[in-house]
């Protein structure tokens, strides 16, 4: 059992920490910028709130958040009231954001300079994997603080990697959304094209995901894509976050991602006609609006 502290209790963090209390029997104390939510987990799971990052991360022995973008990031952690300012030393700080590679590094750094230490440890799985404490957790940083932040992260995961050093777990996580995108597009196009052609869409599906074009999205989103229903998870605002990263890298790198990069203004298009909630499989809404009702 460990002092542990949860910083950003979204669709994701919410049930993230309440697995830490839960299922790993830590002392939990929890910050979001929206009280009602952090008082609400207390209310379910026990533990107590705090009013900063900085007071939620006092004492504690871990330290995790899980919150928007790059600047949300560097605010909960070196902020004037972030948790770094708080920490004690050789406390480990575990970032479960999806963020840049760059802001890994610079925060492991930071935190390398307060005689902290920092994981990137970006996630997949979605709101369900983050419910059912079975995510896949991809961490960049030090070897010494993996081995320590491992078993706490467990509590909410079902895989989890050292990818390399800092930044390397962003980098994997690049390479989740970069497959997935193209992945989503082609099931898109293949129910879409079906339909068109005249098949029954859940023969067809049926037959091919026995086959070599299997895959989880097949699996679990083909019927709701064939329905034109989107409401099971990561939004559309959030790939493009996510992608508009990946392409930042990609031209720092110099690698070519045309594919990626086409999808992306695809998920665009799904934004114009009002699906900024939807989730990633409303691709297909590109191709035949969603059914009403």
């Amino acid at each position: 059992m460990a002092d542990v502290a949860f910083i950003g209790l979204g669709v994701m963090g919410f049930p993230m920490a309440g697995h830490l209390a839960a299922r790993g029997g830590h002392a939990v104390t929890v910050y979001n910028r929206t009280t009602a939510k952090a008082e609400a987990w207390v209310a379910k799971h026990g533990g107590r709130w705090a009013m900063t990052p900085a007071a939620a991360a006092e004492g504690a022995d871990f330290v995790f958040s899980c919150v928007g973008n790059d600047d949300d990031l560097r605010e909960v952690t070196v902020g004037p009231d972030g948790a770094f300012s708080r920490m004690k030393p050789g406390a480990i700080f575990v970032d479960h954001t999806t963020a840049s590679a760059k802001v890994a590094r610079e925060l492991h750094d930071a935190a390398a300079a307060r005689d902290l230490h920092f994981l990137d440890a970006p996630v997949s799985g979605g709101q369900a994997g983050a419910e059912n404490g079975v995510l896949t957790v991809m961490v960049g940083g030090d070897e010494a603080a993996y081995a320590a932040a491992e078993p706490v992260i467990q509590s909410f995961a079902r895989m989890i990697g050292l990818m390399g050093p800092a930044g390397s777990g962003q980098l994997t996580k690049m390479v989740n959304q970069i497959a997935i995108a193209g992945l989503v597009q082609g099931l898109s196009e293949a129910i879409h094209f079906a339909k068109a052609a005249g098949l029954d869409v859940e023969k067809a599906i049926g037959v091919i995901s026995k086959g070599a074009a299997q895959s989880w999205q097949m699996e679990n989103r083909w019927k709701t894509m064939d329905e034109g229903k989107f409401e099971f998870g990561f939004a559309v605002d959030w790939m493009r976050k996510d992608l508009g990263i990946v392409l930042d890298q990609a031209k720092a790198t110099g690698a070519r991602l045309p594919v990626t990069a086409l999808v992306d203004q695809f998920y665009a298009d799904v934004q114009a006609i009002g699906g900024n909630r939807w989730d990633t499989s409303s691709l297909i809404a590109r191709l035949e609006p969603p059914k009403k009702g």
